[in-house]
């Protein structure tokens, strides 16, 4: 069975970045998209970036684009999220999850990792 778990996130400073990693076990994760999410205190959850199951198709929230830069690496099974330009509103708590493609539904989902940006 599929498991995920995120790692990478922390307190950075605006302007500051970070990457994240999700790290697949318990199945190839050859056959999956991956997204990333993120839920702040009290708003809900946002679809933030997408992966296709090879990498040759990617989909980024409008509020992110330019900024945040998605990758993996199925040998090493794993998924990356580069995170540039940090602001505060980036603060939330981020999520991977797995799906047969980018749209869904994600049936996979990681604990999550805390990302705060903040002076």
């Amino acid at each position: 069975q599929l498991q995920l778990v995120e790692s990478g996130g922390g307190l950075v400073q605006p302007g500051g970045s970070l990457r994240l990693s999700c790290a697949a076990s318990g199945f190839p994760l050859d056959y999956s998209a991956i997204g990333w999410f993120r839920q702040a205190p009290g708003k809900e959850r946002e679809r933030v970036s997408c992966i296709s199951s090879l990498g040759g198709s990617t989909y980024y929230a409008d509020s992110v684009k330019g900024r945040f830069t998605i990758s993996r690496d199925n040998a090493k099974k794993t998924v990356y999220l580069q995170m540039n330009s940090l602001k505060p509103e980036d603060t939330a708590v981020y999520y991977c999850a797995a799906a047969s493609r980018c749209s869904g539904p994600f049936g996979v989902w990681g604990q999550g990792t805390q990302v705060t940006v903040s002076s």
